[in-house]
């Protein structure tokens, strides 16, 4: 990455080896870094990441939207409904 990069994580925790990037932000090798997750969850409010200026890290919240949570909401019942009816669930889970 450029050294004017910002990394941003709103995926999950483990796609990022937390100390690399710690190494990268305090050796200015990427500009900035935005996590929305962490790994553990929520992190220890000692980690070295919340110590940085150019890091930003939010608790896990950007799927926070009323749309999206609308969506899940919206979702969760469908499959309810419809698994109470016994037909397939539109996100059904295999169990194999």
């Amino acid at each position: 990455m450029k050294s004017n990069a910002i990394f941003i994580n709103t995926s999950r925790g483990a796609v990022v080896n937390q100390e690399d990037l710690y190494q990268a932000l305090v050796s200015k090798q990427i500009a900035a870094a935005g996590l929305d997750v962490t790994v553990p969850e929520p992190l220890p409010t000692d980690h070295p990441l919340f110590k940085l200026k150019n890091c930003v890290i939010l608790p896990h919240i950007a799927s926070a939207t009323v749309e999206t949570r609308n969506a899940m909401s919206a979702l969760a019942a469908n499959n309810l409904l419809t698994g109470l009816r016994g037909e397939s669930m539109p996100k059904e889970v295999p169990l194999n």
